[in-house]
């Protein structure tokens, strides 16, 4: 059996850059969709799930640039939604489960979004249940194309409201975040269960 053996007594020195997270970058790059503005992120690491999200965003019209390693520039003047609604948007979105969070920004800014069933890992039964009920607590309604697998979700009056998630779900948060803050009012949003208590997001 392998094993590790760590002698102490010796001081440690140096300097370590760490890696960008996953599931943050995901994030993060998704929010770039709320403005038309040139976002800039740093320490993007540079993984499938994260390089396959940024080919996405430049299929919707994102313009992106490689500034350098780890480096990105988005520019999401205008987005092609017909593309969405394409196999082969469907195809790239099914091998991405982070695809989900492209349908918060989009609302918040445009008050249209399409998503095909999205998929990514398998590691078991990771429902969708989360992002959709906070986001049709702001607003949002939904349509289900049983045919095609996929949603159709309007959000053109988005409106601040109070939010409780009874599941502790990070990506549902994000979602639900991102629709919140071009929403008119004020969003209060409660995690049950979780250490983030009392969360508000100001509308504008």
């Amino acid at each position: 059996m392998a094993y590790y053996e760590i002698t102490g007594g010796v001081s440690l020195s140096g300097e370590i850059i760490p890696q960008g997270a996953k599931n943050e970058a995901l994030e993060v790059i998704c929010a770039t969709l709320l403005t038309e503005e040139k976002v800039v992120i740093k320490n993007v690491p540079e993984i499938s799930d994260v390089i396959n999200l940024i080919g996405l965003m430049q299929d919707i019209g994102v313009k992106v640039s490689h500034i350098e390693k780890n480096v990105y520039a988005f520019e999401a003047q205008s987005i092609n939604f017909d593309y969405l609604k394409t196999e082969s948007f469907r195809q790239k979105s099914a091998k991405l489960r982070g695809s989900v969070m492209i349908v918060g920004p989009l609302l918040a800014r445009f008050g249209y979004a399409f998503l095909p069933k999205p998929g990514g890992d398998k590691i078991g039964r990771r429902h969708l249940d989360t992002h959709f009920i906070g986001l049709k607590k702001l607003g949002a309604e939904f349509s289900f194309d049983v045919k095609n697998s996929s949603y159709t979700i309007n959000g053109k009056n988005l409106k601040g409201t109070y939010i409780l998630l009874e599941e502790a779900s990070i990506t549902g948060t994000a979602n639900v975040v991102m629709a919140a803050v071009l929403a008119k009012g004020e969003t209060l949003r409660t995690l049950y269960l979780s250490t983030l208590q009392n969360a508000c997001v100001d509308g504008c």
